[in-house]
């Protein structure tokens, strides 16, 4: 024992959840992420009760005479056994079984596919309900090891199976649909486009990938030429940037899967700290494949007011007959959207995607992760107080209303004394347009008003707070702007009953500041 503890260094204790880990200075570990881990564990619980009621159902029409909805009696008490045996969940009882919530043939078999100390598998093994197996991979030895430790420190070896491989190379030996995995978890250090490839042919029908990317350097524009070559599009400098890289990565997903016939279902997208998450379902279907350019666009960013247009590259239109009233009809948009110069200051324009412009987020999917939220079990969270709070921010997004513009810069670029953020949700709310906050920016508008409704806004608060005349120059947005009439007259006196969200009106911890100094992704792992 001397002798290993010599070879691996001093070992510490590190307790998250409901884990205990032994970890060397030479293996990967990040606090920081504890807010991802428990996330990730809230999400694949409530993903875990969709999928085992949407096997059932299935069950169900291909036998609805079956009194059991498909679950075979016979073998309850076989069942209960393996169950038991296999710590898939930690209280059982008849009905569950009968309904199929914690049938065998239906369990998680999770692949996480860049494993490191192993925390996370131990954690989906113990905190997760129907639970199968869960794959903890990784391609250093000295983290295999750690993770062979760590199971057996935490007396999992009956579900967690460590595995010594490169990751695109176990996806690829899990094409066969027999070996396929109910959720891949994909956390690298950087990028994640290389291992897309490989998840999207190894997971079941239905399944989840469950990934990460913490490159935002170049996913927010500071590098657009890096950006085209890892995901496949180009990024704009804009305030924006957080959305726009989950949607850069939402695209680059559905591009890869549609190579194969496959599509996605974002359930979940999020922008935290310094890296994006996504938590999409992959299903088969070409027919739907074919409507994945309809919901990827183009984006044209003025070079002088910053203001955005979407442009699709595919429209679907209705093409009714008497046997398919529903027909649809696939085609491409006439363009471009916007002219040489920009209508509102007269600048040029950069133009940056393709993006993905479908939601980035599943409404039902949000309500029943809301209900997973609120449980009992899931309080004893470390980070379920900034969980809940996100989501319900989350949750009051415009969800079909892409991108964001930041008030700061707004005002910033018009050198306007900065209008409160009621006062300009109100002005919005009062002329019928819908408003609401992004998660990724404190100072963010989402609104499906046109951006020239809300310079209109802004000229009427210049009217009770004007620019100084210096201020206005040749050729610069402001003058452009500011020079023009309203168009009509908004009511920025009035606060609308809706301006202030549920969110900020309880007081939930909506945009959490970073609790220390060098908050960000660490150092990576020594020995790789």
């Amino acid at each position: 024992m001397a002798e290993e503890s010599a070879k691996t260094g001093p070992l510490k204790t590190i307790r998250e959840g409901s884990a205990e880990i032994l970890v060397a200075e030479h293996v990967f570990y990040n606090p920081v992420q504890e807010f991802n881990r428990d996330l990730s564990i809230c999400v694949l619980t409530t993903f875990s009760r969709i999928y085992q009621r949407e096997k059932n159902e299935e069950r169900k029409r291909k036998n609805p005479s079956d009194p059991d909805n498909g679950t075979n009696v016979t073998l309850e008490a076989g069942v209960k056994q393996e169950v038991k045996k296999r710590n898939i969940v930690h209280t059982l009882d008849t009905a569950q079984l009968r309904t199929g919530l914690v049938c065998l043939q239906d369990g998680l078999r999770i692949l996480e596919a860049l494993s490191a100390t192993g925390l996370r598998s131990i954690r989906y093994a113990k905190e997760i309900p129907g639970v199968k197996e869960v794959i903890a991979n990784d391609l250093s030895k000295s983290a295999v090891e750690s993770i062979e430790q760590n199971v057996k420190h935490n007396q999992m070896d009956h579900l967690i199976k460590p595995s010594f491989n490169d990751a695109m190379t176990l996806m690829y030996m899990s094409t066969k649909p027999d070996q396929h995995f109910t959720a891949i978890d994909l956390d690298p250090y950087g990028h994640p486009t290389r291992f897309l490839d490989g998840a999207v042919q190894s997971i079941a029908e239905g399944g989840l990938l469950l990934i990460t990317a913490t490159d935002m350097a170049v996913l927010a524009g500071n590098s657009p030429e890096a950006c085209y070559v890892k995901y496949g599009s180009v990024p704009l400098k804009t305030k924006a940037c957080h959305e726009m890289a989950l949607r850069i990565l939402l695209r680059c997903i559905e591009t890869t899967a549609t190579r194969y016939g496959r599509y996605m279902k974002p359930l979940l997208s999020i922008s935290a700290d310094f890296y994006i998450r996504v938590f999409v379902r992959i299903y088969t279907g070409r027919y739907q494949c074919k409507k994945s350019s309809s919901k990827q666009s183009m984006v044209f960013q003025c070079t002088g007011c910053e203001a955005l247009t979407l442009q699709p590259l595919g429209v679907l239109k209705p093409n009714p007959t008497e046997a398919n009233p529903q027909q649809i009809k696939f085609g491409i948009p006439t363009g471009p959207f916007v002219g040489s110069r920009c209508e509102h200051c007269n600048q040029q324009h950069h133009m940056g995607g393709p993006i993905w412009s479908a939601p980035l987020h599943d409404e039902e999917f949000l309500e029943e992760l809301l209900e997973t939220v609120e449980q009992d079990d899931s309080k004893r969270l470390m980070t379920i107080r900034r969980i809940y709070g996100t989501l319900a921010v989350i949750r009051e997004e415009l969800h079909d209303v892409p991108l964001y513009y930041a008030l700061d810069r707004m005002c910033g670029i018009l050198k306007l004394e900065s209008i409160g953020m009621l006062t300009l949700r109100s002005a919005l709310l009062h002329a019928g347009y819908r408003v609401s906050y992004s998660h990724a920016s404190r100072t963010s508008i989402k609104t499906d008003a046109p951006i020239s409704v809300l310079w209109d806004i802004l000229r009427c608060w210049h009217r009770l707070h004007p620019v100084k005349a210096e201020r206005f120059l040749e050729g610069v947005p402001l003058t452009a702007i500011l020079n023009k009439q309203p168009s009509k007259e908004y009511n920025i006196d009035a606060i609308h009953p809706d301006a202030n969200p549920p969110s900020r009106k309880e007081s939930l911890s909506r945009f959490p500041e970073n609790p220390t100094a060098h908050w960000g992704p660490g150092t990576r792992a020594t020995q790789m």
